[in-house]
């Protein structure tokens, strides 16, 4: 029986290259996958590689990269997956970012897995930068069969599972929109401990 996976972690835990290493096992055998990311999360195409918007869709802080469908808040994931999975069977569905998932799209998942019979690995941040659940991993936390967490390390030697946001200078930035697209040069992974100690609670 096919089933609904969240893979969470803090920010630099490997999650993109996870997803790329699962997307290559089973294109190696021969299976057919089908991946998504956000749409609102262009860095890729912003890094400069020719083609970066389509075959850098999804890119690991690696070097691992491969295309990817883009969704926004009005995709209708299931509609489109079982479009393609009547044209040539698929094996799985991966999707990145899906924290940026809204609450509809992560049943459609699930009944992605429930109704069409295909596993849908999902692999996305828990908590934003004040530690507050994003609504698609809110979701994905109640509804998902297997919970996985990807473990990142803080300075200190423990594990990291907070998102520090941090400004320019390196200060830590404790107000703003809960979606904000950044890498290392805007989030810090940290424990809770020191993600308290540098937003002064």
């Amino acid at each position: 029986m096919a089933k609904l996976y969240f893979y969470y972690a803090s920010m630099n835990a490997g999650k993109s290259a996870t997803l790329l290493q699962a997307n290559f096992n089973y294109n190696e055998r021969g299976m057919r996958t089908m991946l998504w990311t956000a749409a609102l999360d262009d860095r890729a195409s912003a890094s400069g590689h020719a083609g970066a918007h389509e075959e850098r869709a999804i890119e690991s802080r690696i070097g691992l990269h491969a295309g990817a469908h883009r969704f926004d808040v009005d995709t209708d994931l299931l509609g489109a997956v079982r479009a393609a999975h009547a044209t040539e069977p698929l094996a799985c569905v991966l999707i990145d970012e899906a924290q940026f998932l809204g609450s509809e799209q992560v049943w459609q998942c699930a009944d992605i897995a429930d109704k069409l019979g295909i596993p849908v690995l999902c692999f996305g941040l828990r908590t934003d930068f004040k530690g507050a659940l994003f609504p698609g991993s809110a979701v994905l936390l109640g509804i998902a069969d297997s919970l996985v967490e990807l473990k990142s390390v803080c300075h200190c030697g423990r594990k990291a599972s907070m998102n520090l946001r941090v400004d320019n200078k390196g200060a830590a930035v404790s107000e703003g929109a809960q979606t904000e697209i950044g890498g290392n040069e805007r989030y810090v992974a940290l424990c809770r401990r020191h993600f308290s100690e540098a937003l002064g609670r």
